[in-house]
């Protein structure tokens, strides 16, 4: 663990599919809401939501299907509802996280949340899960101009928690997530996830460490992909 947290005084972290198995969710939700509408889905569909934030998926989806006779607002609660009792009852912490995160704090190391997701379907699921006093800062896309790739998530996190770029590590599960951390002049950790398995090559490629869980870093048996 100590070559990993080296010069780094805050690690930041996505929420979905890097610090719990929630990626399973958003497919769920997706497919019971485009059933709902009796929408069809255009080719490309999934991988052009990859890093949005919440807003921005919800205005993806208007520009994708014009005839949906929502607003941006509207989806957005209406996907919140479909949502909130998954996150609430049936997802788990990725394995070892809870334990990272105390290793964390023991050593004086900040951390925050960077998330595409809604700010409070973050809060209340880290509340369901006893992890809410393990965070320094929690923030959303949804509260900067862009998401992921965009840095300004990260950079927002770095600003509240007063630390330098350079000095933060971010964990992420998908490319763009991991390119965000990039762009803000940030360490990136890549975390295993079922849902972005075949992005595996890919993340190894932008990252500076891969995780199969929190265990690994724990273990010290992740895997160090500086180049």
């Amino acid at each position: 663990m100590m070559n990993m947290l080296k010069n780094i005084d805050a690690c930041i972290f996505d929420l979905d599919g890097t610090l719990v198995d929630s990626m399973w969710v958003w497919v769920a939700v997706d497919e019971e809401y485009i059933r709902k509408y009796n929408l069809t889905k255009p080719d490309g569909f999934h991988a052009g939501m990859e890093g949005m934030s919440y807003t921005e998926t919800a205005q993806y989806f208007i520009d994708c299907f014009p005839t949906l006779p929502l607003t941006r607002e509207g989806i957005m609660e209406e996907w919140t509802k479909m949502a909130y009792e998954k996150y609430m009852t049936e997802v788990p912490p990725k394995k070892g996280v809870k334990e990272f995160l105390e290793a964390l704090r023991a050593r004086g190391i900040k951390t925050g949340i960077a998330t595409s997701n809604s700010r409070e379907m973050v809060t209340d699921t880290i509340k369901a899960l006893g992890m809410d006093g393990l965070f320094d800062s929690v923030r959303s896309a949804c509260e900067v101009a862009a998401g992921k790739p965009s840095p300004d998530v990260y950079l927002l996190v770095a600003e509240d928690l007063q630390v330098k770029p350079e000095n933060c590590l971010i964990f992420e599960d998908v490319p763009m997530g991991i390119l965000a951390g990039k762009n803000a002049g940030m360490k990136t950790c890549a975390v295993e996830d079922e849902f972005s398995k075949e992005q595996a090559e890919r993340k190894r490629e932008l990252a500076d460490y891969y995780i199969q869980d929190y265990d690994d870093i724990i273990n010290g048996t992740y895997e160090v992909l500086l180049r």
